[in-house]
């Protein structure tokens, strides 16, 4: 079933658990690291010198970078808490887990980012407002490697905001946390773009439109360590900002610190006009995910395909394999908090040859921005990149049709000027299914909604806004390029939305995308993200089996018992 001869097998570079770019920073995985390793003598003397040497040069530096960036700003009450660089190592010094630890409090856990930390056997201590031990112990929910200097560790929710919350295990504790970020107001990811040495943000609590270039001039960047009584920051001008993704100028004195500090910079919003209250609360640490390519011409794979998961493990070896047989190269999962057997899963494909890699995406509804942050990744290796869900699969409806190649060759020789190829979407639904199909979706499911529903995306990344705009369905383009429908004779999605009730009900608890209500919201109640007649709460219709079943299509389940059944056992390859 498989070919060989164009998939290397990668077993031993299988990185389920980080991404490739992200694994030279990993030697310590699977090790323990002494309580002493935070203390605060972690600067000895003769670091402190060295410190202080250092501190002349940076300070010359961030000196030409406020000319440069105009720091000293007619707003007073910002510029009084700007101060000298003379004294910022001294005081960090000693402090360095306040500043490169963070918690941030969610709906359904606490989640803790630590600089280092063994990635077994950790344990969630609570402390209340005057214990000295701690009132009550709980095994970490799950421990997972982030941005390649972090651990990321789920801990259950403490019983209220005056519990203090320190990590256990072995050898290791972590800092005590007394202060726990809100997860709808923080700056928490950060990408440095080395294409312009540019710095995006991604950030949560701005409350900006949808689908719209918001104003520059209400906002800046801010580089630096402590924004809470920051006494020293980097301004710099925002060039554009948009939903929920920010990209700014980069201070030089920046650029040399990203990758090499031993204390990593910090990056935020600020409202103008507002003072240090109109700074974002912040984790995001800028980093490099990927350095532009030597040849822009010539991509190391013709179509990958980027999605976010959550707990998607049971579809993701048919959805990969039947993608792999059409011309799907790469592919980049964005990790949204999956407590399945998708670790596992993944080991799995890579050991048979397939190309995924796993990142961790702890952020709850911010699809936009995920796909966003895929783009700037993939922009380097990748010639075209699909942005789907795992329950929707690209089907090719022209008989002379084979691959993806036919379709983007055209487009890429003839049509330089289309960054973007818009596929309509057709809505399968339970198909008279009542439990899951063992068959899979493509089998399984094979009674739609007659008429296409919305579309999904093929993009060149390279000819993306630089803003990053998009809206899950679409990216907004540079100028100069321009979108193409593709016909429904060539190609089609087919979107098995409306599944048996067991899986569709999931859809109630958990929405993904920034500015799409969830199901259990009165808000939006009529919108096309909803399942027609269905209402508010999860109660399964006595008709749901037989829903959304208005014309029969079998074609894509013909053409995959054809090419995928087994001679000799009549098996597919993802029956389990």
């Amino acid at each position: 079933m498989k070919d060989p001869n164009r998939r290397r097998n990668r077993s031993e570079n299988f990185r389920a658990e980080q991404d490739q770019e992200e694994e030279e920073d990993s030697e310590a995985k699977g090790k323990t690291f002494p309580s002493s390793y935070f203390s605060v003598s972690f600067f000895q003397r003769r670091s402190i010198a060295l410190a202080l040497l250092y501190l002349c040069f940076l300070s010359a530096a961030a000196f030409s970078t406020f000319q440069r960036f105009g720091v000293t700003s007619s707003d007073d009450s910002h510029n009084r808490h700007y101060a000298s660089s003379s004294v910022v190592l001294a005081d960090f010094a000693g402090k360095k887990d306040r500043y490169t630890n963070h918690a941030i409090i969610f709906p359904d856990q606490l989640l803790l980012f630590l600089t280092k930390a063994p990635q077994i056997s950790l344990n969630c201590l609570y402390f209340g407002p005057s214990s000295e031990k701690p009132d009550i112990t709980h095994d970490a929910i799950s421990v997972d490697f982030f941005q390649a200097r972090k651990i990321l560790v789920r801990c259950p929710l403490p019983p209220n905001d005056r519990f203090r919350v320190s990590i256990v295990g072995n050898d290791y504790r972590s800092p005590m946390f007394s202060q726990f970020r809100r997860w709808d107001f923080v700056a928490y990811e950060s990408v440095l773009d080395r294409r312009d040495n540019s710095t995006v943000i991604f950030v949560k609590g701005l409350n900006l439109r949808s689908n719209h270039l918001s104003d520059v001039s209400r906002f800046e960047c801010v580089f630096g360590w402590q924004f809470d009584k920051p006494k020293y920051l980097l301004s710099a001008p925002v060039m554009t900002i948009a939903q929920e993704i920010v990209r700014c100028k980069t201070p030089l004195s920046i650029l040399h610190r990203v990758e090499t500090d031993a204390l990593p910079i910090l990056v935020s919003v600020r409202a103008i006009g507002r003072g240090i209250a109109g700074i974002t609360p912040t984790v995001a640490n800028p980093i490099t995910v990927m350095k532009p390519s030597a040849d822009c011409r010539n991509r190391q794979y013709r179509m990958c395909v980027c999605t976010m998961v959550y707990n998607q493990a049971r579809f993701l070896k048919e959805w990969i394999v039947y993608h792999s047989r059409i011309g799907v190269e790469r592919w980049f999962l964005y990790d949204n908090n999956s407590n399945d057997s998708l670790l596992k899963t993944l080991r799995w494909m890579n050991e048979d040859g397939y190309n995924v890699t796993r990142h961790a995406w702890p952020w709850v509804k911010t699809q936009e921005a995920g796909f966003a942050h895929c783009a700037l990744r993939a922009r380097e290796s990748c010639e075209w990149v699909g942005f789907i869900d795992v329950d929707e699969f690209f089907h090719l409806t022209s008989p002379s049709t084979t691959s993806f190649s036919d379709i983007l060759r055209n487009h890429s020789i003839n049509h330089q000027n289309v960054g973007e190829l818009r596929i309509g979407c057709h809505s399968f639904g339970p198909s008279g299914h009542k439990i899951v199909p063992k068959e899979g979706l493509m089998v399984g499911y094979t009674c739609r909604v007659s008429q296409p529903e919305r579309h999904k995306s093929i993009v060149r990344p390279e000819t993306l806004s630089p803003s990053l705009l998009n809206v899950v369905h679409h990216f907004h383009l540079r100028e100069g390029f321009r979108f193409a429908d593709v016909e429904r004779s060539t190609m089609v999605i087919n979107h098995y939305k409306y599944q048996v009730w067991e899986i569709f009900k999931e859809k109630f608890y958990r929405r993904v995308a920034t500015y799409v209500a969830d199901w259990q919201d009165e808000e939006n109640a009529g919108s096309k993200d909803r399942a027609p007649g269905l209402g508010t709460k999860p109660v399964e219709p006595s008709d749901w089996s037989t829903r959304f079943c208005e014309t029969n299509d079998t074609r894509l389940k013909d053409w995959v018992l054809k090419e995928f059944t087994h001679s000799q056992t009549g098996l597919l390859p993802w029956w389990t």
